[in-house]
């Protein structure tokens, strides 16, 4: 690489202002790496999507990550989460899954001193692929299917199937490659780039993203690679999880009315929190959430997502258990919306003589987060924006990226609790969590070069 006296002479006096400028020729550099390097990205991607990782069996695809940063001679920790060190963060979410053998992997690419620093966070775990049989492909397969294209780009109208080719094991991949270009190209970052592959992400993120926080890893920014291709994600609801158990009596079904069916007095609970979805959805707006779907004007949502009562036609069951996943928006907490739940169930009871003397439990497990709302007038968010927004190329046919919110919950909050910006974007695909999930090569690739590119900038 051949650098201009001219770059000298701004490294001066940039360096004055504690900023070193890219080389002139970093656009070029970069994505002329990028694109050289796309067939080696793509069979890379294909590799980790082949090793199982289902939250909780993360171990192998860690392996392969720690390999490949140590191929790339960054600076490695390797590090199992500490349940004790984090069971008092308020943000901790229990998965109730041992942290035995289960580790995250932090590589460096250190600076020169000075600088914006940055981290690139992903996770490599996956929910199931159950039921297999639902899928067309091979669920671990990594199936490439091409498609008819033109453009200077590689894998145009690829896609890529496989359980965590979307989310996120192709915004991992990125995130390595983008490192790697930068490194192999020899442009200069003053401040240290860190990569993050973190584990259990899927169940709340505790042992993940939380974990490398406890550590003492801290950036001037954060960007979770997850799947967000046109927009830029800088917020999302509140979350939790909650249980309602209903107690019943027993007893045959030819002498039915000697019991009491759980499932019938249940059944009010439910309805109740059926129109409460209704109702929050008709007063709960948030603009910012409901940009990538103002039509549908869905801020959050109350979801019945199990109920189970009883396990014979001919028993009155004595048990119905209801769990459900709940969002609220900013200016809500998650112990207002604990209050009103249990205020709620309380009412419905109040109505039956048998609940009112047999009072319906309300317990909370698993997911739990506040509503994450990153500014979107920091100059993180605003430079992202603008690099992007200059580097995308118009082929994709895509929108410029704007800033939107989110609906599902992200690592991304975590950042809050440590002064830190934060934001999401990653590659384009579908089905995430479904049957044939994929993800579109084109965009992986891109993916890599625009992060890169901002890295050269924001770490400069």
């Amino acid at each position: 690489m051949v650098i201009s006296p001219m770059f000298f002479r701004m490294t001066l006096i940039c360096g004055k202002l504690g900023r070193m400028p890219m080389p002139p020729n970093t656009n070029a550099l970069v994505t002329d790496w990028i694109h050289a390097h796309a067939d080696e990205l793509v069979a890379s991607l294909a590799e980790l999507v082949r090793i199982p990782s289902v939250v909780g069996h993360e171990a192998d695809a860690q392996t392969w990550m720690t390999q490949r940063y140590a191929a790339l001679g960054l600076d490695l920790d390797v590090f199992q989460p500490d349940k004790a060190a984090l069971l008092n963060h308020p943000a901790f979410v229990d998965s109730e899954i041992s942290f035995e053998g289960r580790n995250n992997v932090i590589g460096t690419l250190k600076g020169r001193g000075g600088g914006r620093s940055l981290i690139l966070n992903g996770h490599v775990d996956v929910v199931s692929a159950e039921p297999a049989g639902a899928w067309t492909r091979a669920p671990f397969g990594a199936a490439i299917e091409y498609a008819a294209g033109s453009g200077p780009h590689a894998y145009v109208g690829a896609r890529m199937y496989g359980r965590g080719t979307m989310d996120m094991k192709s915004g991992v991949v990125a995130n390595l490659f983008a490192a790697r270009a930068l490194k192999e190209c020899g442009i200069p970052l003053r401040a240290d780039l860190i990569l993050q592959s973190v584990i259990e992400e899927e169940a709340g993120g505790g042992g993940g993203t939380l974990a490398c926080f406890a550590r003492g890893y801290r950036a001037d920014g954060l960007i979770a690679t997850e799947p967000h291709w046109i927009d830029v994600t800088i917020a999302h609801p509140g979350i939790l999880y909650f249980r309602v158990t209903v107690e019943g009596r027993s007893a045959h079904a030819g002498r039915a009315h000697k019991g009491v069916n759980a499932a019938v007095e249940a059944a009010p609970i439910i309805a109740m929190f059926g129109a409460w979805d209704l109702e929050r959805a008709e007063t709960l707006h948030v603009e910012l959430l409901e940009r990538p779907d103002p039509a549908a004007r869905r801020s959050c949502h109350l979801n019945v997502g199990v109920v189970r009562a009883g396990d014979w036609p001919s028993t009155v069951p004595g048990r119905c258990v209801i769990e459900v996943r709940m969002s609220f928006v900013p200016g809500e907490t998650e112990a207002k919306i604990r209050s009103e739940i249990e205020r709620r169930v309380a009412e419905v009871a109040s109505r039956s003589a048998w609940l009112s003397a047999h009072p319906p439990q309300v317990d909370y497990f698993g997911w739990h987060a506040e509503p994450w709302l990153q500014d979107e007038a920091h100059p993180f968010v605003q430079d992202f924006l603008r690099v992007v927004r200059a580097a995308r190329d118009s082929e994709f046919g895509d929108p410029l990226p704007l800033a939107m919110g989110n609906t599902s919950g992200l690592d991304t909050r975590f950042a809050a609790f440590y002064g830190m910006p934060a934001l999401a974007f990653g590659p384009k695909g579908a089905n995430l969590h479904g049957a044939d999930e994929y993800v579109e090569l084109d965009t992986v690739v891109e993916t890599a070069r625009l992060l890169a590119l901002f890295a050269a900038e924001w770490c400069a």
